[in-house]
């Protein structure tokens, strides 16, 4: 054999199929940044660009994710004191439903009010390492499927709630042979189960976990991944293999932390907290506390909910308070802060900002789909409304095959040059 040859061999051996670069597995899609190479419309409605559509069961927060030809969604019906949640298969190109398994409420769940009215019983974003899908419903449990429907283990991982009683809304995290479940709200802890069964693998339980409702995410550096997480007041670097905690770092946001950290190269970020709100910057690595020599800078800018988009060492959301935001990435300082124009009243914001090619798309709740590019300016280019649908827009689309995926509370859409 040629050293082209085994060169070759090694390629295929790595990299499978080209299908793995084209699937969005997780909330974010790949490592959770929100960014895709494809390129999708910039304006679309449902006469024009909108390749299919699909009715959804039930309403959720939750993204879609897509494995293959396949796009998951979950969602949830409530009738009275009954909750269902559903787990929806959808063929990627097509629209057409390839299965749909519903999992029933046998306990209280937390009141239909307060933030619970804003974003349901199924925010939680559905993982899947290409074989199985996980699926996770807060007190409703961590339930694996493979990919044709069939469930192979369910796990109660808590039922417990927030001083708050906001309800659940972390996304899961695979690592190697375990799932990994933020479940700060049903237990004050981060648990680790086995993907093959369910067995719980390691918890950590701490109280200074209440509030905390960002998912967790794998960072690495010098040999070494860390489970990057962060909660009131502090951002903390666990082992993934056990949980224990490797170093943590203060930071100037109390109260609830809800936007998920932001992992680039060395250095991890974090944004959020309400009523003392901030970011962060941390160097990653180091042993206990890290606040003196790895916190690189802290900053008053925030994001309340959507997990900021890092492109080109600039940060860019749009707030629940329908601000425009772009930070640099070096010293957290605001490059532009702008209100934006036409959107309806209210918390006119929850998901987060993804990059596809050129653009940002930034989903409204309920002003339709924002685009513009990257830049010192907030200058969109478009804002797509799909007439007809007037529920919220509370989750972030998913990409693949230059096709953008977006779910409401009614409908799921694909949009694609027809």
């Amino acid at each position: 054999m040629t050293l082209r040859q085994i060169t070759i061999l090694t390629i295929c051996v790595v990299f499978p199929s080209s299908a793995v670069s084209q699937d969005w597995r997780q909330f974010l899609g790949d490592q959770g940044r929100g960014t895709s190479q494809d390129t999708v419309p910039t304006k679309w409605n449902k006469a024009n660009n909108m390749v299919w559509s699909y009715q959804l069961p039930g309403k959720g927060s939750s993204s879609p994710i897509i494995v293959g030809d396949r796009v998951f969604v979950t969602c949830f019906k409530q009738q009275r004191d009954s909750i269902s949640r559903f787990v929806v298969c959808v063929n990627k190109k097509t629209g057409k439903k390839m299965w749909s398994k519903e999992i029933g409420a046998n306990y209280r769940e937390d009141g239909y009010r307060g933030y619970i009215t804003e974003h349901g019983y199924a925010s939680n974003t559905p993982v899947s390492d290409g074989k199985m899908l996980f699926v996770f419903f807060g007190k409703g449990g961590v339930h694996a499927f493979d990919l044709d429907g069939n469930k192979k283990w369910s796990v109660d991982i808590g039922k417990g709630s927030s001083n708050r009683r906001w309800g659940s809304a972390a996304s899961l995290v695979l690592y190697r042979d375990a799932v990994i479940v933020n479940a700060a709200d049903e237990a004050k802890a981060i648990i680790a189960l086995n993907k093959s069964d369910g067995k719980q693998l390691w918890r950590q339980e701490t109280e200074m976990l209440e509030l905390t409702y960002g998912t967790p995410r794998l960072a690495s550096n010098n040999n070494q991944t860390d489970l990057v997480i962060s909660v009131p007041s502090e951002i903390w670097g666990l082992n993934p293999k056990n949980g224990k905690l490797r170093w943590f770092a203060e930071t100037p946001m109390t109260g609830n932390v809800s936007p998920s950290v932001i992992v680039d190269d060395k250095t991890v970020y974090s944004f959020g907290g309400y009523r003392s709100s901030g970011s962060v910057a941390v160097k990653l690595g180091g042993k206990d506390d890290v606040t003196q020599s790895h916190r690189l800078w802290t900053s008053r800018s925030s994001s309340y909910v959507a997990t900021p988009l890092l492109h080109e060492s600039n940060f860019y959301w749009i707030d629940d308070r329908g601000v425009a935001y772009c930070t640099n990435a070096k010293d957290g300082k605001t490059v532009y802060r702008q209100r934006v124009q036409n959107l309806k009243s209210g918390r006119p914001v929850y998901a987060s900002p993804v990059l596809i090619g050129k653009y940002i798309y930034v989903v409204t709740r309920r002003s339709g789909t924002i685009v513009y590019p990257p830049g010192k300016g907030f200058k969109p280019i478009a804002q797509n409304v799909i007439r007809g649908d007037d529920t919220d827009f509370n989750a972030s689309p998913a990409v693949s095959e230059n096709r953008l995926y977006l779910r409401s509370d009614k409908a799921l859409y694909c949009v694609g040059k027809k």
